[in-house]
């Protein structure tokens, strides 16, 4: 160390050794010595322990950037092809999607539309497309109902919102359905896009039926939605939003049959699209959501308070002002007259099932029929129904009726096929329920006997009867009150419904000439063979039954009973065919249907039949019922028209207390005053001629009229009355009292005989005794 250094050393040394020690060059109490540099916090060591060197950190972002790159390149590249593919499909689109005026009608079928005999429309059948608007030419209300109810951001988008379709899934989870289960977030244009199935034209080898084709096409799903997006933006590329919006209101399903605004605005409100009101607009509108369950048609309370939803929402997004949007909440639409109406629904299926298919159920085009329904004879029908069942029958019965309103000439102005308004295609009893007839079938034993020159004055046994039949023995018929009245007039026999009385007249004039007179007036031809077949044991519908006494009241004619008036294809006046029936071939003689006529009157003066007289004018008619009283039949005329009523369980099973003279008389009754109203009382045309028969000499086959002298019965396969199987023959002649008079036996009364009249008890027969005694015991309305 050199002299004078004070023991210290050099500055520099002091220095590094300071920094390698981390001490200070001496201590003041030390004298110098070294002293031990004190740890550092564990914190800072962790600390920079932790803190990664420069090359480290240089390597971890190199890694993060290569990756980058990678997955950029991938998905620029995945983006890219996507785009190209996604270009590619909708190219395919756009170069097949066919002008806008080939996509407006979407229908496939076409309709039929129904007119009454005034020519109002009362009915639809298939899908009625009411001809082509443009977004254009509809109201503006309808313009802007549409957009505020479907999308608001329909001019903004180009064929897909992504916003609606997030909004859409959110609601659908928080309503516990599936992402895409429910709200679809669809644009105007993709609902466009489903109704025009993607493009998918209908094929009949790939689906059973269109109903199938139309299921497919509208089936939701991720998948379906996926496929929606490249054929929208087509659609968008290809189409202006005006040719898009066109397409849908000419394509949307309204409810009622309806395709296209244009249609329902015609169908509920009878006016054109282009003239609906606000609150009619949002009416049509509001049925986008769901046509079945808010037509108003289905139900009004329903449909307007959709309309009402649809008007806050046209109101909030500006297309009405609050003044607009009160009057159309002050004032909801109501529906027109045509739309209203709900009677004669079976009336125009029965149209539809009477009319060729390729014109009816299968058409596709638009037609037009004219029909003979009267609309007001048709609600009158209806209510006299209602009446009689509110009035007369116990309450909750099953039971069930029918009733057909029908002209001369077989032209049907009413038709009820049950008591519910029924839904297109329901089972109608009036033309389909095949029941056995009973006692309304012994006008036409009688009509045969008429026209074989009979007279109603002739007399025929009312005495006990067995007929031996092969197979099945003695069969012996039972009247109705299980009594006999022996020697009596045909015209009591009919009038009082005697059963053994039209079965010797049955087998009498033969019941070959019975089964050929009643099937040429058209009553069904499966008749038995037996001699039951008097007595009505065979089976046949309400129309044709009501069709056959048609051709008793205008003089013994057949008629086809019908309800198409002319077929028209729409916006055409030729006819394509007219009238489906009418008045045809003659089966009795005018004198033998005056003669009969004057029998069946009598059944409501003085027979079974005393709950259907009129007091305002002259009517005929035959009660029935048959075995068990499973069916009840009343069926009758005045000079105007034919009415038909049928009653019974659809499942067979026996009426409680109910025959032919009872409650189907009264419905009948009830039916005809109303209908009657205001029309002049005409009288009957009736005749009671001098009996011609004589029983044949067998000596001589002379004397009596034979089938093949009937101008009829002139057709060389017609049968032959042989005068054979007679069980009790009828007296060789007898004169008639002249018209007017009281028919009365002369002479000795027979043992067990009563003289012709008025039945005892106000009018009702034998046919009509359990239900009067039951109405005196039990003084209430049955079923």
């Amino acid at each position: 160390m050199a002299a004078g250094s004070g023991g210290k050393r050099p500055l520099v040394a002091d220095k590094r050794y300071s920094a390698r020690t981390g001490g200070n060059g001496g201590s003041g109490g030390n004298g110098g010595a070294r002293k031990p540099a004190a740890p550092k916090p564990p914190r800072a060591r962790k600390a920079r322990r932790a803190r990664p060197p420069r090359r480290q950190h240089g390597l971890v972002l190199g890694f993060f950037l290569m990756v980058w790159r990678v997955l950029w390149g991938i998905a620029w590249r995945a983006t890219a092809i996507g785009a190209l593919i996604l270009a590619g499909i909708v190219w395919y689109f756009y170069a097949q999607l066919p002008p806008v005026a080939e996509l407006i009608d979407g229908r496939a079928r076409g309709s039929v539309t129904m007119l009454d005999r005034e020519g109002e429309v009362f009915a639809w059948r298939g899908e009625t497309f009411g001809g082509m608007i443009t977004s254009e030419s509809v109201s503006p209300f309808l313009h802007d109902a549409v957009i505020a109810t479907e999308d608001k951001r329909f001019y903004w988008h180009y064929g897909v919102s992504p916003r609606g379709i997030a909004s859409a899934i959110r609601i659908n989870l928080s309503e516990g359905r599936g992402a895409f289960e429910g709200n679809g977030g669809s644009t105007i244009t993709q609902q466009t896009a489903k109704l025009l199935c993607l493009g998918v034209q209908w094929d009949p080898k790939q689906w059973k039926s269109e109903t199938d084709y139309e299921r497919d096409c509208r089936q939701g799903g991720m998948w379906r939605k996926i496929k929606e997006v490249p054929f929208s933006i087509a659609m968008e590329t290809k189409y202006s939003k005006e040719e898009i919006l066109t397409i849908y209101l000419n394509r949307a399903y309204l409810g009622a049959g309806t395709r296209g605004f244009e249609a329902a605005a015609q169908r509920y409100f009878g006016k054109s699209a282009k003239d609906v009101t606000a609150a009619e607009a949002a009416m049509l509108a509001g049925l986008l959501k769901a046509p079945s369950t808010y037509a108003p048609t289905s139900s009004m309370e329903r449909a307007r308070n959709r309309a009402a939803v649809v008007i806050g929402l046209m109101e909030e997004q500006g297309f009405l002002t609050k003044a607009q949007a009160d009057e159309a909440r002050a004032n909801p639409a109501v529906l027109s007259k045509a739309a209203k109406q709900k009677s004669g629904g079976y009336f125009a299926d029965w149209v539809m099932e009477t009319t060729p298919d390729y014109l009816a159920r299968d058409t596709t085009e638009d037609v037009v029929i004219e029909t003979t329904l009267d609309q007001t004879m048709q609600r009158q029908a209806e209510e006299a129904l209602a009446w009689v069942f509110e009035n007369k029958v116990k309450a909750g019965s099953k039971a069930q009726a029918a009733i057909v309103v029908m002209s001369a000439d077989g032209a049907v102005r009413a038709m009820v096929g049950g008591r519910n308004t029924p839904n297109a295609g329901d089972f109608n009893r009036a033309t389909q329920a095949l029941r056995q007839t009973g006692s309304t079938f012994k006008p036409f034993v009688y009509a045969v006997a008429m026209d074989l020159g009979y007279s109603p004055m002739d007399l025929v046994e009312d005495t006990p009867l067995c007929i031996y039949t092969a197979g099945s023995g003695d069969w012996c018929p039972q009247n109705y009150d299980k009594t006999f009245k022996g020697r009596i007039t045909l015209t009591q026999a009919l009038a009082e419904s005697r059963n053994i009385p039209a079965v010797r007249v049955s087998e009498a004039v033969g019941r070959d000439l019975v089964k050929q007179v009643a099937t040429d007036f058209g009553l069904a031809q499966n008749f038995a063979d037996g001699p039951a077949l008097a007595l009505g044991v065979s089976e046949s519908t309400l129309i044709d039954m009501t069709g056959a006494f048609a051709g008793i009241l205008n003089g013994g004619s057949a008629v086809t009973p019908y309800g198409l008036q002319a077929l028209k294809l729409k916006g055409m006046d030729e006819e394509l065919f007219g009238a489906g029936g009418g008045i045809g071939e003659r089966v009795i003689s005018e004198k033998a249907a005056r003669a009969l006529t004057y029998m069946m009157r009598e059944v409501l003066d003085s027979g079974t039949g005393g709950r259907a007289r009129l007091d305002d004018r002259p009517a005929a008619g035959k009660t029935g019922t048959t075995q068990s009283a499973r069916d009840a039949w009343f069926v009758g005329f005045t000079a105007d028209y034919v009415v038909g009523v049928w009653m019974g369980y659809d499942d067979n099973s026996p009426l409680s207390g109910v025959t032919g003279g009872g409650l189907p008389a009264e419905i009948w009754h009830e039916v005809m005053v109303r209908i009657n109203e205001g029309v002049p009382a005409r009288p009957l045309l009736t005749e009671v001629p001098d009996s011609t028969y004589a029983p044949i000499d067998p000596s001589t086959t002379e004397g009596a009229v034979t089938a093949e002298e009937v101008p009829y019965f002139d057709d060389p396969d017609a049968p032959v009355f042989d005068g054979q199987g007679y069980e009790a023959p009828l007296p060789e002649a007898y004169t008639a009292p002249l018209p007017g008079d009281v028919p009365y036996i002369e002479g000795p009364l027979p043992e067990g005989a009563v003289k012709e009249g008025p039945v005892e008890g106000g009018g009702l027969g034998a046919d009509d005794l359990a239900e009067q005694i039951l109405d005196e015991i039990l003084g209430a309305p049955r079923n």
